[in-house]
């Protein structure tokens, strides 16, 4: 697990070594999904961030996430629990304060276990300025009936 900070863009806030913030800023993948425009939530968020990205317990749902809303994830993800994740993130990361946005009670736990500040997504999105989209929408997207139909439908074409 690591921060991928192997990228050799222009000087710009899109490599994060370029990046001054005082942030390391982690969303959970449900956090992420109640957005209603992620993309343009973590282009804000790099802005002000060091380090910008999703995490969750199964790395593969984060990957097409990602892909599918067009946001670089800076960590380097593996298979790996939020809880080992957010650990090694913490660890490897330079900036001085590391905050992670969730949607629940166990993720304020995990945030809080590692060493990382907790903000729910509803707090985080009003501080921010950014819109999010109806949680039903979200929730339902993430369900395990829902996963089980995407994996279907991509392996059919």
């Amino acid at each position: 697990m690591g921060i991928d900070v192997d990228a050799t863009d222009d000087a710009d806030t899109t490599d994060p070594a370029d990046r001054t913030g005082e942030v390391t800023l982690v969303f959970s993948l449900g956090a992420a999904r109640r957005l209603a425009d992620p993309e343009a939530a973590a282009a804000d968020a790099r802005e002000w961030s060091r380090h910008v990205g999703v995490v969750a317990n199964d790395a593969d749902a984060v990957e097409r996430f990602v892909g599918e809303a067009g946001i670089e994830n800076d960590y380097a993800l593996r298979n790996w629990d939020k809880w080992g994740t957010l650990g090694d993130i913490y660890e490897e990361s330079d900036a001085p304060r590391a905050v992670f946005v969730g949607t629940s009670a166990a993720n304020r736990r995990v945030a809080t276990h590692v060493g990382f500040e907790y903000r729910p997504i509803d707090e985080a999105a009003e501080k921010a300025g950014w819109d999010l989209s109806d949680p039903e929408r979200a929730s339902s997207e993430s369900g395990l009936v829902s996963r089980l139909w995407r994996s279907v439908t991509e392996r059919l074409g």
